[in-house]
């Protein structure tokens, strides 16, 4: 690969970089070809590229400082083959599909990788798995922003129904008065 190659090799990955909300770095060592074309194919499904990271090409990147100095720092540190998981929309779910499979895969090993420009360890890439999806989290804000409402409505409802029910007791009492 001559110069030029890796420079628009590098710009294609700043590019990526850029506009992702995660990048998931793993090694991939041992991973045969269809195992990595089913991670490929379950993660193109939520809007995600993995790429195979040329580490030269990587401190590229990073060499204009751009990035900033966690992506640098991280660039700096990655050795061997390394696979880069790109996230463009929910990065919950491309974690959750990432952690699952280094789970099922034991040659596929997580590694510190970037959320925006900050580096997180691979035990951060698990915490993000776990998180509920964009959708969930929605719901529960929404759930949690009509509770008052919803018990305020409660609250005015209770004394019109607290009314009819004393009226209905004291109708119930006239027409038997006996009990």
């Amino acid at each position: 690969m001559n110069r030029t190659e890796k420079t628009e090799l590098a710009a294609t990955l700043s590019d990526k970089f850029t506009r992702a909300q995660v990048a998931i770095f793993a090694d991939y060592k041992g991973l045969s070809a269809s195992q990595a074309d089913d991670l490929r194919r379950s993660l193109r499904a939520h809007k995600a590229e993995v790429k195979v990271l040329k580490n030269n090409v990587a401190r590229l990147v990073t060499k204009d400082g751009k990035m900033g100095p966690d992506a640098k720092s991280l660039m700096d540190s990655v050795v061997g083959p390394t696979l880069v998981a790109f996230a463009f929309s929910d990065p919950a779910v491309v974690a959750k599909v990432v952690h699952k499979f280094a789970l099922d895969n034991e040659a596929f090993k997580l590694k510190d990788s970037l959320m925006g420009q900050k580096r997180i360890e691979a035990a951060g890439v698990e915490e993000l798995a776990k998180l509920p999806s964009k959708e969930v989290l929605l719901a529960k804000m929404l759930g949690t922003m009509n509770a008052p409402i919803t018990n305020f409505v409660g609250v005015l409802a209770a004394v019109p129904r607290s009314l009819v029910t004393v009226l209905a007791a004291i109708e119930k009492k006239k027409a038997n008065p006996q009990a």
